[in-house]
């Protein structure tokens, strides 16, 4: 569930010396590869045939974030110790400090904590200083990774999202694998069924269409019984957060790219071109036209609450967002709320960005065969097919998981959701590129869409924006 609830000012504030620390060559190359040693790794120590028991009696310190994921980690890891005779301390705080609590943690060198969730984006910050553990060695080693793991499970495009070469604006997959895949969300249309019903609407196929739905809703609804039911719900606060969701995936959609990267790897913003001065234009008016009313206030939150609520008649954000307010008896807007991949490029594109959850290892722990263990086990299938089945740790991230009849039982209920998750899955991707700046310039991105919201010509806005980042990325 990504509950980025909260501006990441004093996450930039803390991150910010990172971008100038020298990057490090990456170790390996990820996933890839045969049994070849790590070249200095911790991982090499690691002989014989694989052993859950190996470092029995030790004890891994982890970080989590307050979230269902960990919630279903948490009540397995009896099953963790049972297994491996590894006990696992951990701490739990909300995400409005977390990322200050982790980042302070890493930063200071002392490894108070071995293992801890990150988000993707996390590895653009934390990578480059050489704070987190490159897995791949570990991966690779079949004495400290038993077959059962199955790498080749994973959505290649999930495990690729945490493997970067630490090089600004190259692309990921290549390089050091930096964290694990552990749950992701997509970013796809829900809507209120009773509402399209009553009002004769169907889900939007391009992004005119959903243009035109959103206010077609807003002027409607009430009409039908819906009192202050505006159409479409998508985040509008001063955070990076507004930008990744379903601002990103259709822009995404439409071809267009938040940089280009030159010859020589220098970054150049995009955000200003013609085609994307348009796009941003259109977002800003659609939400004039059938957002809600205090838009330039909205996160994660808002825009979840109000759906269930039946405040909006669509929501263009997670699939988790409408799945906790879609779940039996958890909002008036239960058993009324339907999934769709959401408008296509001009060209059929369906072209989505995700946010990722995943695991990453402190580079500076002292335990790290047992914390390798114990990422295994928490990104391995018999732990998330249970964590999908009984808990709510939807949006598999691994094939055989997405397929399995239990869980596909478990979500049948929802309409829409395993066609709109099969749908997209493949082509849903970190469509950001690469690069310490993604915080502060996505949070300066969603000034300058407020901005055009509020009445400022969106050429002048955007041509400000890149103006300001070109310094800071090239």
């Amino acid at each position: 569930m990504d509950r980025h609830v909260h501006d990441r000012r004093r996450f930039l504030a803390l991150t910010a010396a990172t971008a100038a620390a020298p990057l490090l060559s990456a170790c390996g190359a990820g996933f890839g590869g045969s049994d070849k040693k790590g070249g200095g790794s911790a991982a090499d120590d690691v002989t014989g045939s694989f052993d859950w028991k190996r470092a029995k009696g030790t004890t891994v310190k982890a970080l989590l974030n307050k979230h269902p994921y960990a919630d279903a980690l948490i009540a397995d890891l009896k099953s963790f110790t049972a297994k491996t005779g590894i006990k696992v301390e951990y701490d739990v705080f909300p995400e409005d400090n977390y990322f200050d609590k982790l980042t302070v943690d890493l930063s200071s060198g002392r490894a108070s904590y071995d293992v801890f969730m990150l988000g993707a984006y996390m590895v653009w910050q934390y990578g480059p200083p050489g704070w987190l553990e490159d897995l791949g060695p570990w991966m690779r080693n079949s004495s400290a990774t038993g077959d059962e793991w199955d790498r080749e499970d994973f959505f290649p495009n999930l495990i690729q999202s945490d493997q970067w070469s630490l090089k600004a604006g190259a692309p990921l997959g290549q390089g050091g694998q930096y964290a694990l895949p552990w749950g992701w969300e997509t970013n796809v249309v829900a809507y209120n069924t009773e509402v399209f019903r009553k009002l004769g609407l169907k889900p939007a196929e391009t992004f005119d269409e959903l243009r035109e739905l959103a206010g077609t809703i807003k002027r409607k609804a009430p009409g039908a019984g819906y009192d202050g039911m505006y159409g479409i719900a998508v985040r509008g606060s001063r955070s990076w957060a507004t930008i990744h969701p379903g601002f990103m995936t259709m822009y995404a959609r439409n071809g267009l790219h938040d940089f280009t990267v030159s010859g020589g790897g220098k970054l150049k913003p995009a955000m200003n071109t013609p085609e994307a001065v348009a796009f941003t234009r259109d977002w800003a008016g659609m939400v004039k036209q059938g957002g809600p009313p205090s838009w330039t206030s909205y996160s994660w939150y808002q825009c979840s609450s109000d759906l269930g609520a039946k405040k909006a008649g669509m929501l263009f954000d997670a699939d988790t967002a409408a799945y906790f307010q879609a779940v039996q008896g958890a909002s008036p807007a239960s058993g009324k709320i339907a999934f769709h991949p959401g408008p296509k490029g001009p060209d059929g594109s369906l072209a989505t960005n995700m946010w990722i959850w995943s695991l990453g290892m402190n580079a500076k722990s002292k335990k790290k065969d047992a914390s390798w263990l114990f990422l295994q086990w928490a990104t391995g299938k018999e732990h998330l097919r249970k964590a999908a089945i009984t808990n709510n740790h939807i949006d598999p991230v691994r094939k055989s998981i997405s397929q399995d009849g239990a869980y596909k039982d478990k979500m049948r209920h929802l309409p829409g959701f395993i066609e709109t998750f099969e749908t997209v899955v493949d082509q849903t991707k970190i469509q950001f590129t690469p690069q310490a700046q993604f915080f502060d310039a996505t949070t300066s991105w969603a000034a300058a869409l407020q901005e055009i919201y509020g009445g400022k010509n969106a050429k002048s806005a955007l041509d400000a924006l890149a103006a300001d980042l070109a310094p800071k990325v090239g």
